[in-house]
C-alpha cells in the first residue's frame, strides 16, 4: 500500500467528531457464530429481543401483505400508526414522529440540537447510541457519573449529578429508563423534580424501549409530563416487547413544534409499508405483549436468583434482562459460553469489562445458559 492509499486525501475533510468513533456493536447474530465456531445449536441472549418474537396477527397480517403490491411506496406520513399511537398516548398525531427504529430518533434529536456550542449530557452508563450521535456532531459531552457501587440503584443514573454538572450550552440531556446496559431506572417522582429544575431551552430525551417490562408502579408519567413540559421527548420502540425488532419501527412524542423540527431532517420513506403494518396490527394485540411481559416477570426473579446463587452480583433490573458481574474480567466467561453456544453481551465496551448482560430468554434458553454457567464457574474454563 502507497503513502496516498494509507492515507487518503479525503480524510481532510472527515468531520472532526467522526473520526473519534467507533462503531456501535451489536449482539453477536447467531449464523456468526454458527461461522465463527461451528456451532449448530446456538441461543441468543445478547441483544434483549423478545423470545415469544412478534403476534401471531402480525405474521398472519405479513404473510396476506406480502402478496400486495410491493413496488408502491410506503406512507410516509404512517397515518394509521400515527393516528393509533396518538391515541394511545392521549395526544394528537402531530407529536408523534416515526422512524426506523428509536436509535434514529436520537439521531436526529442531535442532527437538529447538537453541535460544538451545544453540548449533550447522558450517564456514565448510558446507552451507547448516546456518545456516538454526539460525537458524530463534533458536539461537547458531559458525562455523569453513575451512582457508586454500594448504592441500592447501583451504576443508575444520578439526577443530582446531572443538575450539578448541568451548563448553560446543554442543549439535549439522554436519560434511559429502564437504562440499557444496567437495567436500572429512574424514579418517577425523582425524574419529575429533576424535569422542573431543567431549563426550558434544554431538550430531555426519555429513552423508554424497556416501558413495556417495567413494573407500571414504577413508571414514570411520560405522556402527562410531556403535557406540561415541551422540552421532553418520549421515544419508545417496537423492537422489545412487541417482537419486531428485524422491521425496526420507533417513535417519538414530543411537542409539535420539536415533532416538525424532527420531520424536517427525517429521511423520507424511513418506514416500510411491511414495517408500519407490523407495528400496526401489534398494538392491536395487547394479549400478545402481555404474555411476554408475563413471562419476562416470571423469568427474570427466577435468573436473578440462580446467578446469586452461583455467588455473582446482579444489577438491580427493570428491563428483559439482567447484568451481571463476575468481580473479575468477565472476557473468558463469555468465551466459554461462546463455545457452548450461548450468546450474551460482554460489556467491556461500556467500560464494565467485569459484567456480562444477559436476555432473558425463554424457560428452556435461560436453563440452558445457568447450567453452562454454573459448568463454567466450577471448572477452570473461565
Amino acid at each position: 500500500m502507497n503513502k496516498s492509499e494509507d492515507k487518503p486525501a479525503f480524510l481532510e475533510f472527515v468531520a472532526p467528531g467522526v473520526l473519534e468513533l467507533h462503531p456501535y456493536e451489536p449482539g453477536m447474530p447467531v449464523e456468526e457464530l454458527q461461522r465463527r465456531l461451528g456451532v449448530a445449536d446456538a441461543i441468543k441472549l445478547a441483544s434483549n429481543e423478545n423470545p415469544m418474537g412478534p403476534s401471531p396477527k402480525v405474521k398472519a397480517a405479513l404473510a396476506a401483505a406480502a402478496q400486495g403490491n410491493l413496488a408502491l411506496y410506503p406512507d410516509d406520513g404512517g397515518f394509521r400508526l400515527k393516528a393509533k399511537l396518538a391515541a394511545q398516548h392521549g395526544v394528537t398525531p402531530d407529536h408523534i414522529t416515526l422512524c426506523n427504529g428509536s436509535n434514529t430518533l436520537l439521531d436526529l434529536i442531535a442532527r437538529v440540537f447538537l453541535g460544538p456550542q451545544h453540548a449533550a449530557m447522558y450517564s456514565q452508563y448510558a446507552f451507547a447510541v448516546y456518545p456516538l450521535v454526539t460525537l458524530a456532531q463534533n458536539a461537547p459531552a458531559i458525562v455523569v457519573p453513575a451512582l457508586p457501587p454500594e448504592h441500592a440503584m447501583a451504576y443508575g443514573d444520578d439526577l443530582d449529578g446531572f443538575l450539578r454538572l448541568l451548563r448553560g450550552d446543554v442543549a439535549v440531556i439522554f436519560i434511559a429508563s429502564p437504562n440499557n446496559p444496567t437495567g436500572t431506572w429512574v424514579e418517577a417522582a425523582a425524574f419529575e423534580r429533576f424535569l422542573e429544575q431543567v431549563p426550558p431551552h434544554t431538550v430531555v430525551v426519555l429513552d423508554e424501549a424497556y416501558h413495556d417490562y417495567q413494573d407500571p408502579a414504577l413508571r414514570i408519567p411520560s405522556a402527562a409530563l410531556m403535557r406540561r413540559h415541551p422540552n421532553l421527548m418520549i421515544t419508545r420502540t417496537f423492537s422489545k416487547a412487541h417482537g419486531i425488532a428485524s422491521m425496526r419501527v420507533g417513535y417519538g412524542v414530543a411537542h409539535p413544534r420539536l415533532t416538525d423540527l424532527l420531520h424536517r431532517v427525517r429521511q423520507p420513506f424511513n418506514n416500510g409499508t411491511l414495517a408500519l403494518l407490523a407495528a400496526e396490527v401489534s398494538l392491536d394485540d395487547p394479549q400478545h405483549i402481555a404474555a411476554a411481559v408475563a413471562l419476562n416477570n416470571r423469568e427474570r426473579p427466577r435468573v436473578t436468583a440462580a446467578l446469586q446463587a452461583l455467588g455473582l452480583r446482579v444489577l438491580p433490573s427493570q428491563a428483559n434482562f439482567v447484568t451481571v458481574g463476575f468481580g473479575r474480567n468477565a472476557a473468558p466467561i463469555h468465551q466459554a459460553l461462546l463455545e457452548r453456544g450461548i450468546i450474551v453481551r460482554p460489556m467491556g465496551s461500556y467500560a464494565m469489562p467485569e459484567f456480562l448482560r444477559v436476555s432473558i430468554g425463554t424457560v428452556a434458553e435461560n436453563d440452558r445458559f445457568l447450567a453452562a454457567l454454573a459448568q463454567i464457574l466450577a471448572s477452570k474454563a473461565a
